[in-house]
């Protein structure tokens, strides 16, 4: 029996048997028994990672360790002082809640793979480095762990590509963590698109950063308990500078794209969204050249054009009206379009358990999360996409169905890039 088989059970009503769980699973009278909850190790928690863990902006109202059913029997982090508040964080609030003498503890690894191989983790969050998010990702889910991985999900589209067939041949249940497709003013704005309350969408407006550069600081002393080599991982080595770490790693183009990926893998995705373009994206890219075109233009083959810049967040313009969305702003012209929405879709409503709820739910039932691996990897590549753009100063053109640059090898290059030894992405 394996354990997707039993969550399903569990999720239908009926006890199939018990989970294996280690010593550190909690007391059977605390909440669920440990067999009927679901064990999340958390792999990256300085950030993003630290808010979904205790509660944070965006996360289940006092994070994981609020739920009932789930359980973090450990978290890992290359950054000792990040792991080690983690584990105290997780310890204090397990402590205060179950019976004294049922809780064990929380373990605590720099080494993420140490994680992967738990017999008692269902499944990991994932809040590294952009870098690090495709290899963490394949190889959770090739040890039959489910995923949800922050945003932006991949560092270039061929890491995508991998993504997507690995995720689907082994079932793993994952979720990007653009948590704006669960949020009301977002599906607000998509239904209303739906509806066709603005008429023929003509162009969009996505207001984002800026791309990546080829950053390089100077060398400065590695921190106490920061394991550098391992932070830079399948990243080319550079000496270490608090520049890159903790937080400003998205600014460096080894290791993200900048604001593009960043703010763009939610913004840019609800524009795809939007557009009806989960499974697809543009044909043709125009960097700004001073002429022409003034900001990063996007065209797509339905003859829509997306523009980088100009919005408060999406800015959909139609043939009838407009819809301008960002969190907890929107906007509409006429004034009272969203009066004339009608009620929402199933499809809409499943973002009410938020979007880590949502992932937790998909697990135990075995259904695709609001933002699965497919509709990650293509809003994200058209943030990729816009980067390429800005670095080859140029203008590309795009098949979205071969995923590829058309008879423009020099561009293609940009696809993939080198992982550093012994780091490999395979599937």
């Amino acid at each position: 029996m394996t354990r997707r088989t039993l969550l399903k059970g569990f999720a239908a009503g009926s006890l199939l048997g018990p989970a294996v769980v280690s010593s550190t699973a909690l007391g059977q009278g605390d909440g669920p028994p440990p067999s009927e909850r679901i064990h999340v190790g958390f792999i990256g928690i300085g950030g993003q990672g630290g808010g979904h863990l205790t509660g944070g902006p965006w996360s289940i109202q006092g994070g994981f360790v609020a739920r009932a059913d789930v359980h973090v029997p450990c978290v890992c982090d290359v950054d000792a002082r990040f792991r080690n508040n983690a584990k105290a964080r997780v310890e204090q609030a397990y402590a205060a809640r179950f019976t004294k003498g049922t809780y064990k503890g929380c373990d605590a690894t720099a080494d993420f793979r140490e994680v992967l191989g738990r017999s008692d983790v269902d499944a990991v969050l994932i809040a590294t480095p952009d870098h690090w998010h495709a290899i963490i990702s394949c190889e959770a889910a090739r040890a039959g762990k489910d995923v949800y991985c922050e945003k932006p999900m991949t560092r270039d589209i061929a890491e995508g590509r991998v993504m997507v067939r690995t995720i689907r041949r082994t079932g793993c249940i994952f979720q990007v963590g653009t948590q704006q497709r669960s949020s009301q003013y977002f599906q607000l704005a998509i239904r209303m698109l739906r509806q066709n309350l603005i008429g023929d969408i003509k162009t969009v407006h996505v207001g984002v950063g800026g791309p990546s550069t080829a950053m390089w600081q100077p060398a400065v002393p590695v921190p106490d308990g920061l394991d550098w080599n391992f932070w830079l991982g399948p990243a080319p080595w550079r000496p270490f500078n608090p520049a890159y770490h903790p937080g400003g790693f998205r600014n460096c183009r080894d290791f993200s794209g900048g604001g593009m990926t960043d703010w763009g893998a939610h913004h840019f995705d609800i524009a795809q969204w939007g557009l009806g373009m989960d499974g697809s994206g543009p044909i043709e890219i125009y960097p700004p050249d001073g002429k022409d075109f003034t900001t990063l233009t996007y065209r797509y083959a339905n003859g829509v054009w997306m523009y980088h810049g100009g919005a408060n967040g999406i800015l959909f313009t139609g043939s009838d009206g407009k819809i301008e969305v960002n969190r907890g702003y929107l906007r509409t012209w006429p004034a009272n379009l969203r009066l004339r929405a009608m009620a929402p879709a199933d499809q809409f409503g499943r973002g009410s358990l938020g979007h880590a709820g949502n992932w937790l739910e998909c697990v135990r039932t075995r259904q695709n999360p609001v933002t699965p691996v497919q509709v990650g990897h293509r809003s994200v590549s058209v943030c990729h996409l816009g980067n390429i753009g800005y670095w080859l100063k140029r203008p590309l053109t795009w098949d979205p169905v071969r995923e590829d640059f058309v008879g423009d090898p020099s561009a293609s290059r940009w696809l993939d890039r080198p992982k550093r030894a012994p780091w490999r992405l395979t599937g």
